[in-house]
């Protein structure tokens, strides 16, 4: 009797952390931006340890970044590989050449989640570009090597391919842009590949500063926005962006594609006309979004549904140009003390590296990124192939979305139905 005591409590508790170990990995989905535009950023060891003593499960890089690769080989930490808008041209131009980027730049030693073609390239001002986009996802996709970790190729939108986003039932893409963008959606949906996209809510606030907006834009209490189209109601920006992201590409016939928040942040320092850029409100927009995604709660038009998110960004990229907020999005100063507290500590018992050295270097600028966070709504009047690094002249309307509710039911049912699935087998196993 005792030996079976004790087999069942082995049972039991093998089954525990079974569900402890699914609602965990259910929250990876937390990433950051890795930007380059810096000449005094950590060696890609340094990094890779700090990467590692926090909950980041995934990493953006805006070029491949092979030292940086090979420190976190082993970490479990994937990464989203994006090829430069320079680099299109090229694979666009041949199989051959799409084969040779592949073969020289796509890593084996760490999962890869996907690859980005191009960042924000259909608004990035040069017309040549955009007729190159969908043959370089084409030849790099059958370029993919055996044995690839990833057979997700995708692009990088800014909100500017949008023409409407207010309310957010009302979402839709420029129809200027449809020559270029309803191809790549096609690829997408064949691929099973997601729509990427960098929406900014600190945007939004910037072009209507009044109270109520920025706690709107924060996650903190507000009276909500109800969209007059859908009755739902939106408490926050985030959501609301994204549901009229999810409602553009519904009225296309892509609801099967999933998107994917490539940037989103908040600078905590800015010029003297930036006033929303505070340290007190990027560690609220910052910290309250991953309690967002971790709660799972999912939008009030896709409730209890996940989204891969990637913060902007894991440093401050000190050579970029325009007004001081761009260059102080970094979550991490490059001596790799934080800036501010946002909850990303990895959990208890979770491997995290030995020491995290603080080191600066001298490194070379990569000046292949070349972007800036423009990921804002423009309204309808606005012209798409805006030139990016340039805040496109915007009014607060396409920024006013519909308030939100909090539907944490399935994320509670599915809890539910986990529990459920244990005691039954608790059950079969004292049978």
């Amino acid at each position: 009797m005792g030996a079976r005591r004790w087999l069942d409590a082995a049972v039991i508790s093998g089954l525990l952390q079974a569900l402890l170990f699914h609602l965990a990995t259910s929250q990876s989905f937390i990433g950051v931006n890795y930007g380059t535009i810096a000449d005094n950023l950590p060696p890609p060891a340094s990094t890779a340890n700090l990467l590692k003593s926090t909950s980041i499960g995934k990493v953006r890089l805006y070029e491949p970044q092979p030292d940086l690769v090979a420190a976190l080989a082993g970490s479990n930490i994937s990464i989203l590989l994006g090829v430069p808008n320079g680099d299109v041209p090229n694979l666009a131009s041949s199989p051959a050449a799409a084969s040779a980027w592949a073969a020289a730049n796509i890593p084996t030693t760490v999962p890869v989640s996907a690859i980005s073609v191009g960042n924000e390239l259909l608004n990035s001002g040069d017309p040549t570009l955009a007729p190159q986009l969908l043959p370089a996802m084409q030849n790099l996709l059958a370029a993919l090597p055996a044995g690839s970790t990833t057979k997700q190729i995708s692009t990088v939108h800014s909100m500017a391919v949008l023409s409407s986003s207010d309310p957010p039932s009302s979402g839709a893409f420029h129809a200027d842009l449809a020559g270029s963008l309803d191809p790549v959606l096609d690829f997408l949906k064949q691929n099973g590949a997601p729509f990427m996209i960098n929406p900014y809510p600190y945007f939004a606030y910037a072009s209507d500063t009044r109270p109520e907006t920025l706690a709107f834009c924060l996650f903190q209490p507000n009276p909500g926005r109800v969209d007059a189209g859908s009755g739902l109601t939106y408490t926050n920006m985030f959501d609301a962006q994204l549901d009229a992201i999810r409602a553009a590409l519904d009225a296309k016939g892509y609801s099967g594609v999933d998107i994917v928040i490539a940037e989103t942040g908040w600078p905590y320092k800015g010029d003297a006309d930036e006033g929303g850029a505070t340290v007190d409100n990027a560690r609220a927009y910052n910290g309250n979004l991953v309690a967002h995604l971790k709660s799972q709660v999912g939008t009030p038009r896709t409730p209890g549904k996940s989204v891969d998110t990637y913060l902007f960004a894991l440093y401050d990229e000190d050579l970029k140009g325009g007004p001081e907020s761009e260059r102080s999005f970094g979550l991490y100063r490059t001596d790799l003390t934080a800036n501010y507290d946002i909850g990303l500590a990895a959990a208890p018992g979770t491997a995290a590296p030995a020491t995290v050295t603080p080191v600066t270097v001298q490194n070379t600028p990569q000046p292949s990124r070349g972007m800036t966070p423009t990921g804002y709504c423009v309204t309808a009047a606005g012209v798409p192939g805006t030139t990016q690094g340039q805040q496109v002249p915007q009014t607060s309307s396409c920024y006013i979305p519909a308030g939100a509710v909090s539907r944490r039911a399935d994320a509670a049912v599915r809890r539910l139905v986990w529990l459920g699935v244990l005691l039954c087998l608790v059950t079969l196993v004292r049978k």
